[in-house]
C-alpha cells in the first residue's frame, strides 16, 4: 500500500513539474515571437528611413534643390589636375 501511495505521489509531482515546464516553454515561445515581431517592425522602419534618405540624397534631387534655391556654389579647394598614369613617372615629382 505504501509503495502504491509513493508511486501515485511521485507521478503527481512529476506531472505537475512537467506541466509547469510546458507552461514556461509556451511563455518563452510567446516572448520570442513578440520580440521577433518587434525586430521586424524596427527593421521595416529602418528600411523606410534608408529609402527616404536615399531619395533625398540622390544626385538628381540634390541638383534640383540647388537649382531651385539658386545657390552660388563654388568648390572650397581648387580642382586637382588630371591624374597621370601611375606607371608614367614623367609628371610625378616624387619619381627619380
Amino acid at each position: 500500500m505504501l509503495k502504491l501511495l509513493l508511486c501515485i505521489l511521485s507521478a503527481t509531482a512529476i506531472s505537475v513539474v512537467l506541466l509547469q515546464l510546458r507552461q514556461q516553454r509556451l511563455e518563452l515561445n510567446y516572448q520570442a515571437n513578440r520580440l521577433h515581431t518587434d525586430i521586424e517592425k524596427t527593421q521595416s522602419k529602418l528600411w523606410n528611413q534608408q529609402l527616404q534618405i536615399a531619395m533625398f540624397t540622390a544626385p538628381n534631387a540634390i541638383a534640383k534643390t540647388v537649382g531651385d534655391q539658386d545657390l552660388k556654389m563654388v568648390p572650397q579647394a581648387p580642382i586637382p589636375a588630371l591624374k597621370t598614369n601611375w606607371i608614367d613617372p614623367a609628371d610625378d615629382p616624387h619619381a627619380e
